[in-house]
């Protein structure tokens, strides 16, 4: 029987393995000195400001933290003038710091989960994060020099982290944010995602691909399809929040062995309050009847082990966990998993 690391590879490559990887049993997220630095909203609490000078809020029915972008608390004020209002947190961090999280990548057991550096927000997300998700898609159409100036300066701070991370820590994979669509289209077309984005991440991604990443999975819980062949000249290998209105099965079969794909749990069909245990197992194992456990791996879309409604992860996990056993003879009860760090994310 294989590891769940070596069960997820395979699955990602599109190679043989032998269940469904289930969830995010093999990959351990781990943080870095920079969450020491920028505040982060409690859920359910007052929004606070982080590092970058955006105001986030953590509101109890979301699964994450959101911007607050009403006009007094946008970051940028003019496009025109960016450089005045746009500051990079220093990622100058004293060696003790980084050595409390190298003692945290250091203790996971990797021949059962990657130890994946976590990187939020994306270059697109932290663009709008700045300047508000309506004007920064108005201003790549009316301007565009200041825009591409604005996503080089994010790049440049996103490759000194990168550099930093991988010489002090050491991750074998990245876990990568950045949202790019909503659940029926992308935010844009690909033409324009190639303009402004794709050189940045082809950058980006390749650092880590060559300094110890084996794996680059890149979340975004949205519409995307269009977007995949971008995605894999990137340096994507899992496309991590796919939805069900990609038309996973198919994408699977027209893009196997060229990158994973890893969601089909959409929020707004299974993390809801009026959720059931036996409703989410019936569907899990329709699910799973249409799927092919080479080159995909089931999973809530959202960006993280976890679910807003406590219980609908662990429920998901263990009806994939009986089909498995049903499917294919794996008992779960052989199977050997790091722990995940699901109230983390909750």
């Amino acid at each position: 029987m294989l590891t769940p690391r070596e069960n997820f590879y395979r699955a990602a490559k599109g190679l043989d393995p032998d269940r469904f990887a289930n969830q995010y049993e093999a990959i351990q997220l781990q943080m870095t000195p920079a969450a020491l630095h920028s505040p982060r909203p409690l859920k359910g609490g007052d929004p606070v400001v982080n590092d970058w000078g955006v105001t986030m809020a953590f509101p109890d029915n979301a699964p994450g933290a959101f911007p607050v972008q009403t006009p007094d608390k946008l970051v940028i004020k003019d496009i025109e003038n960016w450089k005045d209002y746009v500051h990079a947190p220093s990622l100058k961090f004293p060696d003790e710091e980084w050595n409390i999280f190298k003692d945290m990548y250091d203790a996971v057991d990797t021949n059962l989960a990657y130890k994946a550096v976590f990187v939020a927000p994306g270059l697109f997300e932290q663009s709008h994060h700045l300047g508000e998700i309506q004007n920064i898609l108005v201003n790549l159409y009316e301007y565009e020099d200041e825009m591409h100036d604005l996503i080089k300066y994010l790049t440049d701070y996103e490759l000194e982290f990168a550099q930093l991370v991988c010489s002090k820590l050491h991750p074998d994979a990245v876990f990568h944010h950045d949202d790019f669509g909503s659940r029926t289209s992308t935010f844009m077309k690909p033409e324009m995602w190639e303009d402004f984005y794709m050189d940045s991440y082809k950058q980006i991604y390749k650092y880590y691909h060559e300094h110890g990443c084996e794996l680059v999975i890149h979340h975004s819980d949205s519409y995307g399809r269009t977007l995949v062949p971008d995605l894999e000249e990137m340096g994507v290998d899992v496309w991590q929040g796919c939805m069900v209105s990609n038309d996973i099965p198919s994408m699977c079969k027209e893009f196997h062995g060229h990158i994973g794909f890893m969601g089909g749990f959409d929020g707004a069909d299974y993390d809801r309050p009026d959720w059931n245990a036996e409703d989410i197992r019936k569907r899990v194992f329709e699910w799973l009847d249409q799927c092919d456990p080479s080159g995909y791996i089931p999973c809530v879309a959202q960006g993280g082990p976890g679910s807003i409604y406590v219980g609908v992860y662990e429920t998901i996990r263990e009806a994939i966990d009986d089909y498995n056993e049903q499917k294919f003879g794996i008992k779960k009860s052989e199977i050997v998993r790091a722990v995940e760090q699901v109230e983390m994310f909750r």
